[in-house]
């Protein structure tokens, strides 16, 4: 009797993990909110820096929430670029940024390491463009 409970139970817990949610409302979020974005922030990059800077929001962001997230990162991006790039010295450290990729973790945070920057993402906050500009100053 409890090996049949405990499969029931393993049943219910399963049918709620967050791969159940990655369905047809996240797919469109990632599509008409997401990557729209994302471009934009590319195409900010480039007008504002001369940065062929590629963003990559990882599959790790499963529910509308986290993939919000990846959109605000990308929004701040392109809010910042402009009044960031406006000399020579900042347009060369924000273009050490070859790729931006956007994943869920722990704790919201920035690293960098050789070209690549990571924006770690909580699920319910997102990196600013001061802490991406914070770490790429130092």
């Amino acid at each position: 009797m409890k090996k049949v409970l405990i499969a029931a139970a393993v049943s219910v817990v399963s049918m709620f993990s967050l791969d159940a949610f990655a369905g047809k409302a996240e797919r469109d979020y990632l599509t008409n909110e997401v990557q729209p974005a994302v471009k934009a922030a590319e195409a900010k990059l480039k007008s504002a820096c001369g940065c062929s800077t590629k963003f990559v929001v990882s599959d790790t962001l499963k529910t509308t929430d986290e993939l919000a997230q990846a959109r605000n990162i990308a929004n701040g991006v392109t809010e910042g670029a402009g009044s960031y790039c406006t000399d020579d010295a900042s347009k060369k450290a924000v273009c050490q940024l070859k790729t931006i990729e956007i994943v869920k973790g722990k704790d919201t945070a920035f690293k960098w390491n050789a070209g690549k920057g990571t924006c770690v993402t909580d699920g319910q906050s997102y990196v600013s463009w001061d802490m991406i500009t914070r770490e790429i100053d130092k």
